[in-house]
C-alpha cells in the first residue's frame, strides 16, 4: 500500500506537469482552432533560460523562474504578432506546419547557445523527502502539485472574473460576435500565446527539478507526451486538461512501478498514455470534457 501511495503521488505530480503543457495546447486551440506544436519549444527554451539565470548568473531560483516565465510569455507574444498573425487566413494545416517549423528552430537554437552537455539545475528541493504515514514523498513532487494547483486556480479566476479572460472565452465561441461587442480578437490570440509560453516554462522547470536529470534539448519533446492529456480531457476544455493530465501521469507512473516485465519492453510505460487515450476515445470521441460537435442535416 505504501508503494502504491508513493507512486500515486508521483503520478499526480507528473500529471500536473502534463496538465500545464496541455493547458498551453488548449488555450491556443480554443482561441485559434489549431494545434501549437511550438509548445515543446517553449518548454525547452524556458527551461534553459531558467538554468541560465539560476545557475550561471546565480539569481534566486524562484525569481529566475518568474523572470523566465515573463520572458517566454513575451517571446510567445512576439511569435504570434510577427509570424502567426500573418497566417490567420491560411488553412489550419498550414498554420500547424508553421508551428512545427518554430519548434524545430528552437530545438536547433538552444544547443547553439548552451553547447555544454550535462548541465544541471540547482533547485532547492533536490534529494529532500518528507515522511507522511510511512510514505516517503519528495519535496519536488509536493511542490510540483502545489505549483500546478496554484496555476490552475489562478487561470480559473482569470477566465471567470477578468475582462480579458471573459473576452477570450467569447472570442473562442464566436469571433465575429465578439468583435461586434468590442472585444479584440487579436488581443485574445496574443494573450493565449502568452499563456502557452508561461505554462511551458513552469512545466519544464518542474519536470527537470522533479527528476534531477541533466538538461538536454530532448526535454522539448515532453510536449508530445502531454498531447494524450489534452485529447483525453477534450481539445477545448482547460478543466479537461487538468483531469487528462492527472489520469495520464498516474497511469504512466503506476505502469512503470508495477509492470516491469522484459517482454513488455523497457519503455512500455511511455506507451500506456496512448493506450488509455485510445480506450477512452472509443467511447467518448470528443474526450472526457470536450464540446461535442452538432451538425445540422
Amino acid at each position: 500500500m505504501d508503494k502504491f501511495l508513493q507512486l500515486f503521488v508521483s503520478g499526480v505530480a507528473l500529471g500536473g506537469i502534463y496538465a500545464l503543457i496541455a493547458l498551453g495546447f488548449v488555450v491556443i486551440y480554443k482561441a485559434t482552432g489549431t494545434f501549437n506544436f511550438a509548445q515543446g519549444g517553449f518548454v525547452l527554451l524556458g527551461t534553459y533560460l531558467t538554468y541560465q539565470l539560476a545557475v550561471e548568473w546565480e539569481v534566486n531560483f524562484y525569481l529566475s523562474t518568474l523572470i523566465a516565465v515573463l520572458a517566454m510569455a513575451g517571446v510567445a507574444m512576439l511569435i504570434e504578432r510577427t509570424v502567426l498573425r500573418r497566417m490567420m487566413d491560411q488553412p489550419a494545416f498550414t498554420i500547424i506546419l508553421v508551428t512545427v517549423g518554430i519548434l524545430l528552430f528552437l530545438q536547433q537554437l538552444v544547443p547553439i547557445i548552451w553547447d555544454e552537455p550535462g548541465l544541471r539545475f540547482a533547485n532547492p528541493w533536490l534529494g529532500e523527502v518528507v515522511d507522511i504515514g510511512g510514505v516517503s514523498i519528495s519535496h519536488a513532487n509536493i511542490w510540483t502539485v502545489v505549483y500546478a494547483g496554484v496555476v490552475f486556480g489562478a487561470f480559473a479566476l482569470f477566465f471567470k472574473f477578468t475582462r480579458t479572460g471573459i473576452g477570450m472565452q467569447a472570442a473562442a465561441l464566436d469571433q465575429e460576435a465578439a468583435a461586434a461587442q468590442g472585444i479584440s480578437v487579436a488581443r485574445s490570440f496574443q494573450v493565449s500565446w502568452a499563456i502557452a509560453g508561461a505554462v511551458g516554462v513552469l512545466a519544464g522547470v518542474m519536470l527537470t527539478a522533479r527528476g534531477g536529470d541533466a538538461l538536454t534539448p530532448a526535454i522539448g519533446f515532453v510536449a508530445l507526451r502531454a498531447l494524450p492529456a489534452m485529447i483525453l480531457g477534450g481539445l477545448d476544455s482547460p478543466g479537461g486538461a487538468v483531469v487528462g493530465g492527472v489520469i495520464i501521469g498516474v497511469a504512466e507512473v503506476l505502469t512503470a512501478g508495477y509492470l516491469e516485465y522484459e517482454w513488455l519492453g523497457a519503455n512500455f510505460s511511455s506507451v500506456v498514455p496512448y493506450l488509455v487515450l485510445i480506450f477512452v476515445l472509443l467511447f467518448r470521441p470528443s474526450g472526457l470534457f470536450g464540446t461535442k460537435e452538432v451538425e445540422r442535416v
